[in-house]
């Protein structure tokens, strides 16, 4: 059973705005590091933004500042990304990601090895 469901992909228009959820499935991560990767078709994934198992610090990849925000809500077990202002360039499989040390740390972890536990994805298109 997977871990992580991502859900709110879909297709918007240059300009728009979408929000992704993911939510633990059977277990909880409260107290880990969340984050969010994106792959786009024929190209590695790479990290878009995460957040620190506190809540209490974040980080983003230089292209998506100012547009996007990683959010959790602790007592629904869920984490988001609010994107705003999307580009056909942030076009991708967006996927959710959480750590393995349950530390309660003010780390925001950016480095695919850094997490254990994967979604599935959900797609994002945008569209000129």
């Amino acid at each position: 059973q997977v871990p992580l469901v991502e859900s709110g992909g879909g297709l918007v228009q240059s300009g728009g705005s979408l929000r992704l959820s993911c939510s633990a499935s059977g277990r909880t991560f409260v107290g880990y590091a969340m984050g969010w990767f994106r792959q786009a078709l024929g190209k590695e994934r790479e990290f878009v933004a995460s957040i620190s198992g506190t809540g209490s610090n974040t980080r983003y990849t230089d292209s998506v500042k100012g547009r996007f925000t990683i959010s959790r809500d602790n007592a629904k077990n869920t984490v988001y990304l609010q994107m705003n202002n999307l580009k056909p360039e942030d076009t991708a499989v967006y996927y959710c990601a959480a750590d393995n040390r349950n530390d309660y740390s003010n780390y925001a972890p950016y480095e695919i090895y850094e997490y254990y536990y994967w979604g599935q994805g959900t797609q994002v298109t945008v569209s000129s």
